[in-house]
């Protein structure tokens, strides 16, 4: 196997004093500039050279003006939707738009009237309940049921929230930060409470790639189910390209998509960067093989981590995650409180870590970890780990 590895993933490139958030951002966010930086979710690998070659020919012409997307980027997005996912899709279903998180909270907008209530599952990825209060919505909290680490959904606490103001479920899939990549079962259960009460779905699959199991996509399910989806992806955190501000909506529903759009519009989320363009076509065209190897790199990543801080004797686990690079860090056997371990990462540690209460308050006692780099940078953090926890 190994003389078929074509990227090498070993290799260490220098992001400090580039305006990188992980690592230039650390006194902003954390009060530190000395700290490791395990935190934001976006990868210390260089990003692919077909992905980098196109960009460097795309400058060559030397105009950055306004642009428009084409029909390969449309068909790359087809392509690998369907080869990847066995997803069939069609041009006229994809909007393209700046983010995944902008098109979230315009989904709010879209889908929803202020008073109106939005369910989501927590621990989640902070955004996912603060675009829900930025646009004065009700904030509903659909806990996931935890079991020694591996988290499910609470179908019977969901059905019990929901009201006739209940109008949007937001779905992570696969989730960040506990690494589930939901099964069919579970996707359909919740969607079809979701289709009884009339709630439209907006999921959030932009670690869809990035899966150690088989992933579904939602919508790809039924056509029941499609009409009251709404997808979001984009090929930012798979090829390491999230800086460039290039993502797309989904919805085999022309009503849903149209009423998206339309608040896509008001809020100027549709002009995408130039080379966010150019980076995704490269990256659904020639990206296979690429995300193969990065699976598997990361993999390792992660069975060298729960090894090692049981090897160490450290009281601190996790479930290994079904998708992602993040480590959802168990700390509960530490008898310290939240706060005490938190300063304690940062003071003497000295590494940033996600606070888990940030992902909702049953991250109490939880850290999240960003494994994708180095092994040999990987080994250094966990030594400081355990050298001075």
């Amino acid at each position: 196997m190994l003389n078929n590895i074509k990227y090498n993933f070993d290799e260490e490139i220098n992001r400090k004093n580039t305006n990188c958030a992980k690592w230039d951002g650390l006194e902003k966010y954390f009060g530190y500039k000395d700290l490791n930086p395990l935190w934001v979710a976006d990868m210390d690998f260089k990003t692919p050279d077909f992905i980098n070659n196109e960009i460097i020919k795309a400058a060559q012409n030397a105009s950055y003006g306004y642009s428009v997307e084409s029909d390969g980027l449309f068909q790359s997005i087809i392509s690998w939707q369907k080869n990847q996912h066995n997803w069939k899709i069609d041009k006229e279903d994809i909007f393209m738009i700046n983010g995944v998180v902008p098109a979230y909270s315009a989904c709010i907008e879209a889908f929803s009237n202020e008073g109106d209530e939005v369910i989501v599952q927590t621990p989640i990825y902070p955004p996912l309940y603060k675009c829900v209060t930025a646009n004065n919505r009700k904030l509903i909290i659909n806990k996931l049921k935890n079991n020694n680490g591996y988290y499910t959904m609470d179908l019977e606490d969901l059905e019990s929230k929901i009201t006739p103001r209940t109008k949007i479920l937001a779905l992570c899939s696969p989730h960040n930060p506990v690494g589930r990549v939901w099964d069919k079962e579970e996707l359909e259960k919740l969607a079809n409470i979701c289709i009884k009460n009339d709630i439209i779905i907006v999921s959030d699959e932009i670690h869809s790639d990035i899966t150690f199991k088989k992933f579904i996509p939602l919508a790809s399910i039924s056509e029941k189910i499609a009409q009251k989806t709404i997808t979001l992806n984009s090929a930012g955190k798979t090829f390491n390209i999230a800086g460039l501000n290039c993502a797309y909506a989904i919805s085999k529903n022309s009503f849903i998509l149209d009423k998206f759009k339309k608040i896509a519009h008001k809020r100027e989320i549709h002009s995408i960067n130039f080379f966010g363009y150019v980076s995704t076509k490269a990256a659904y065209k020639n990206g296979a093989l690429f995300v193969k190897e990065l699976k598997n790199y990361i993999m390792e990543n992660i069975i060298f981590t729960k090894n090692y801080l049981k090897e160490h004797n450290m009281n601190i686990d996790f479930h290994i995650p079904e998708a992602t690079y993040l480590l959802w860090l168990d700390f509960s056997k530490i008898d310290l409180p939240h706060e005490e371990i938190k300063e304690h990462l940062l003071t003497k540690v000295k590494i940033a870590l996600n606070d888990g209460v940030s992902f909702g308050s049953d991250g109490n006692k939880y850290f999240r970890l960003n494994c994708a780099l180095s092994k040999n940078a990987l080994n250094t953090a966990l030594n400081q780990l355990s050298s001075n926890l």
